[in-house]
């Protein structure tokens, strides 16, 4: 869960989304964003619905990731524990409302939310790399998109930061220049 957020949060950025700009731009994305990742159920501690300055807060700690993602090995491990520690976090092993076992971002009382996802994301990415190693962070594949990720399929040959997004972008891009090329009937 920690990495997908982390992979998701870095690319809701303008700079991934060249065309479609912002993906958080208020916080009502914001709370879908969080909705979308399962971080309700006792997850974060944080509750209600996010706020102008959450929102802020998320945009910066957004660059954290994203730089995070897409550093050499040791400069993730470093910025991965700094994003842990720096929220004051722990993580645990819990519960969630379903039965399944999920990490929690125990943080001390007052820490904001960008500091529990900080914390979460920071756990994914570690975890993510002890199990599956760097070469599953990867730059996205599509030479239109900025967009980074982590890669935690099962096969382990993703190529895209957003496979719908992205991969269908090329497809549709490849499709029209093979149709291009035909000659008329």
């Amino acid at each position: 869960m920690g990495a997908v957020l982390a992979t998701d949060l870095a690319n809701t950025s303008p700079v991934v989304r060249h065309t479609t700009g912002e993906a958080l731009p208020d916080p009502a994305a914001l709370e879908r964003f969080l909705a979308e990742h399962g971080t309700g159920g006792g997850i974060l501690a944080h509750t209600g619905r996010p706020s102008r300055n959450d929102l802020e807060q998320v945009h910066a700690l957004r660059g954290e990731v994203r730089a995070a993602l897409q550093a050499d090995e040791e400069e993730l491990v470093e910025r991965a524990n700094t994003l842990i520690t720096g929220s004051g976090a722990g993580p645990l092993l819990r519960r969630d409302r379903d039965g399944r076992w999920q990490w929690c971002a125990v943080v001390p009382p007052g820490v904001p939310l960008a500091g529990e996802l900080a914390a979460l994301a920071g756990v994914g990415m570690l975890g993510a790399l002890r199990a599956l190693g760097h070469e599953r962070f990867r730059r996205c594949a599509s030479p239109d998109c900025e967009g980074t990720f982590v890669d935690v399929s099962r096969a382990g040959r993703r190529r895209y930061c957003m496979p719908n997004r992205c991969g269908n972008r090329l497809n549709v891009a490849n499709h029209r220049a093979r149709r291009a090329r035909r000659p008329p009937a």
